[in-house]
């Protein structure tokens, strides 16, 4: 059973905004209430294009122009204590959706500190600030990647995730063992949400898809890993903000157990696209939609712009989410095909680099 949450009139924490999930579930949530306040939070860093992260900002200001809620940016780092402290003492969210994160498998290899400054302190900060001013429910970002080298498809929340193949997996995986130590002891209902691939508009530019899509343009060679025999289940950015706009809104149920003592108001979903696409239909796709959007010319060279190398260290050759939970428990179904949601990312990219 989960405890219906009413959002309008309430404040709502988001951090990781306005970062690529982050900013497009603030623009939801500006349209949807009508009344209450919405606090983004984000360290604005450079890990990408910090012009990417500006027109996002933008976006999210216009759009609270005409919302019935109001809207606040802080700018500030999840590690900062006192920062995190304040933002719960001043503004006392009755919901936090934790987006904010270091993200990136490939980069965790390189820059381990930043992972553990973002990722655990950070978390850990959302937590105890969440203990000491109780909140009706946290939500926060898990990843696909928990599932490392799982051979079993499609993974399912009850699979074993005790062998994660980069230090970006296991960060989440301790968000996950954090989460639930701190619902079993101060009775915090939390909801992990283990994101599949997200893809779209304005997205992140280490992305594949984004990349790609930016050294075809400059008429450089792009790059398929495993020689191209990997499989995503790639999750369109509103398909995504749909799901955690649904679980938002219902929360895991108080209960105590028969020793008296409160069972974790704790649970993990899988939020993904539920049809893992092949990696070169992916780039097939994306190079026919880049041509319609003019983002290409017609006469492209495609074969003459791909090179098949080897697996990448942290890299696994297959997700796929077994999301039925997520639908039982909250009526959510992927909806948007990769040709839609590539067509829409082609047309948006043509806009915002012309």
């Amino acid at each position: 059973m989960k405890q219906k949450i009413e959002l309008n009139g309430k404040t709502v924490l988001v951090t990781g905004s306005p970062g690529f999930i982050g900013a497009n579930l603030v623009l939801r949530l500006l349209k949807e209430m009508t009344s209450g306040t919405i606090i983004s939070f984000d360290s604005m860093n450079d890990y990408y294009e910090p012009e990417l992260k500006e027109y996002r900002l933008e976006r999210i200001e216009k759009a609270a122009e005409k919302s019935s809620a109001e809207h606040i940016f802080v700018r500030g780092n999840l590690a900062d204590k006192a920062l995190v402290d304040k933002v719960f003492a001043d503004y006392k969210p009755a919901v936090v959706v934790n987006l904010a994160a270091q993200a990136g498998v490939r980069y965790s290899i390189d820059h381990p500190d930043v992972y553990i400054e973002s990722n655990l302190i950070g978390f850990f900060n959302i937590l105890e600030a969440c203990r000491h001013n109780p909140v009706e429910h946290l939500v926060y970002a898990s990843s696909s990647s928990v599932y490392g080298g799982n051979k079993k498809v499609p993974f399912s929340v009850d699979d074993k995730v005790d062998n994660p193949v980069s230090l970006y997996a296991a960060t989440k995986k301790s968000n996950e063992l954090l989460a639930h130590s701190y619902s079993k002891l101060y009775n915090i209902p939390s909801t992990g949400l283990r994101f599949f691939t997200v893809y779209g508009p304005a997205g992140r530019p280490d992305m594949f898809y984004f990349s790609a899509t930016k050294k075809l343009s400059r008429g450089e060679k792009i790059q398929i890993f495993n020689y191209g025999n990997c499989k995503r289940d790639f999750t369109f950015i509103d398909d995504i903000v749909e799901g955690v706009y649904r679980v938002m809104q219902g929360a895991p149920e108080k209960a105590t157990g028969e020793d008296g003592l409160p069972l974790p108001p704790y649970a993990v979903y899988n939020i993904g696209g539920g049809t893992p696409e092949n990696l070169l239909d992916y780039i097939s796709t994306l190079q026919e939609e880049l041509v319609r959007a003019e983002v290409l010319p017609e006469d492209y060279d495609f074969e003459g712009h791909r090179e098949l190398v080897g697996m990448q260290p942290g890299d696994v050759p297959v997700t796929y989410a077994d999301s039925a939970a997520l639908e039982n428990d909250y009526g959510f179904t992927p909806k948007i095909g990769i040709r839609e949601g590539l067509r829409a990312f082609a047309e948006w990219y043509k806009q915002y680099y012309s």
